[in-house]
């Protein structure tokens, strides 16, 4: 299979897929979002991660970007307990993993409890120790232990309309091959496409086989449009403007992180994992408020020459009436009062207000999902 598509990260796609029994374990009840992600460990969408970072890693990972062999990686997967729930876990060697629906969803295997240094790491990881940062925040309110360790899956929590895109590795690979293409190119969103975002994905693909479009569906800053919305708006968009075969929608469930540079590492992994050989980087990758140099993102794969997904720098685009196209400032003279722009405030407020963006912002039929959606944003 691999030689048809490109390598997953570390040479190996992971699974950590099994029947193992897990009763009689002692047993910890984890996050939606954290049972998304160990759901990503045992697919391999995390590849090489088989489980929970160690000690070593840890480390590694937050001051190197790098994992202790030197492989590529940028954000910290772990597990966070109490110190009561450390005390039970150092006890057994092994324990089971439920989500929040009582749902025993995998046995990790216990490798070490280790302490870590909260300041640290969210300095490492996101530049800043500023709270305001949702990333920080988040580093800030975690448990004080860490548990490193293997998992092996042993069940999927039920379908639902939520789910229905999600799609492994493997299936993504076999999709690839099934629809002939050879070069895919991976887009990340956390937002309804606008149509700017539409143009770049198809300038990316127009010497390119198809588009493998990738929103995050998971928790998200307030203000940020719900799952539900985002998934609805991309349908609506492939429908209407995309030919047949050159366009593909899937899930990505996990915890956006606002990394900015970092997760654009990060975000670039996991879609080689897919089977993707190049990921559109634009402007403010993965970024938040104004903590990151918009370019960022882009300057940071200089330091991974080794990755095998290649990026697709864009800078900021935009329609621009007087060139009568959707353009960029490498290509376009005009000020910015001939630029069809809106920021995400005002975009939330004219929502918020009932009233449709320009055309040249949201398709028509976009605007209406978002209009038509009782409450598109998350609280």
């Amino acid at each position: 299979m691999y030689d048809k598509c490109i390598k997953p990260h570390g040479g190996k796609l992971i699974n950590r897929i099994t029947k193992a029994d897990s009763s009689g374990l002692y047993s910890i009840i984890i996050s939606d979002d954290l049972a998304n992600d160990v759901e990503n460990i045992a697919d391999g969408v995390f590849s090489p991660l088989e489980g929970f970072l160690g000690k070593k890693d840890f480390e590694n990972v937050i001051s190197k970007g790098r994992l202790s062999n030197g492989l590529a990686w940028t954000i910290p997967i772990v597990l966070d307990v109490d110190k009561s729930t450390a005390v039970k876990i150092k006890k057994a060697s092994k324990i089971t993993l439920q989500n929040s629906q009582g749902v025993q969803i995998a046995i990790l295997h216990v490798k070490e409890i280790f302490r870590f240094d909260k300041e640290k790491t969210a300095k490492e990881v996101y530049g800043t120790i500023d709270s305001s940062h949702p990333g920080v925040a988040k580093t800030m309110s975690m448990q004080e232990y860490l548990v490193g360790g293997k998992i092996d899956y042993i069940q999927r929590p039920e379908e639902s309309e939520i789910r229905k895109y999600r799609l492994t590795p493997l299936q993504t690979r076999e999709t690839f091959a099934k629809a002939g293409w050879k070069t895919i190119v991976a887009f990340q969103t956390r937002n309804p496409p606008h149509v700017a975002h539409e143009m770049l994905q198809k300038a990316s693909i127009t010497t390119r086989d198809g588009v493998f479009v990738n929103p995050v569906i998971g928790k998200k800053k307030s203000g940020d449009f719900v799952d539900e919305v985002i998934i609805k708006c991309y349908e609506t968009m492939i429908e209407h403007y995309y030919p047949e075969n050159r366009c593909k929608l899937g899930t990505l469930h996990t915890e956006m992180k606002y990394a900015g540079p970092k997760e654009a590492i990060h975000h670039a992994i996991m879609r080689q994992n897919y089977g993707c050989s190049h990921i559109i980087i634009g402007r403010d990758h993965a970024g938040v408020g104004t903590f990151y140099d918009p370019f960022a993102a882009q300057k940071i794969f200089d330091n991974y020459p080794e990755l095998e997904i290649s990026p697709i720098f864009f800078p900021a685009f935009f329609y621009c009436r007087k060139c009568l196209t959707y353009t960029n400032p490498k290509a376009c003279p005009h000020n910015d009062d001939a630029k069809e722009q809106i920021s995400g405030t005002k975009l939330r407020q004219m929502i918020d207000n009932g009233e449709s963006p320009s055309e040249f912002i949201l398709r028509p039929e976009v605007s209406k999902v978002i209009l038509d959606y009782p409450h598109p944003f998350v609280d």
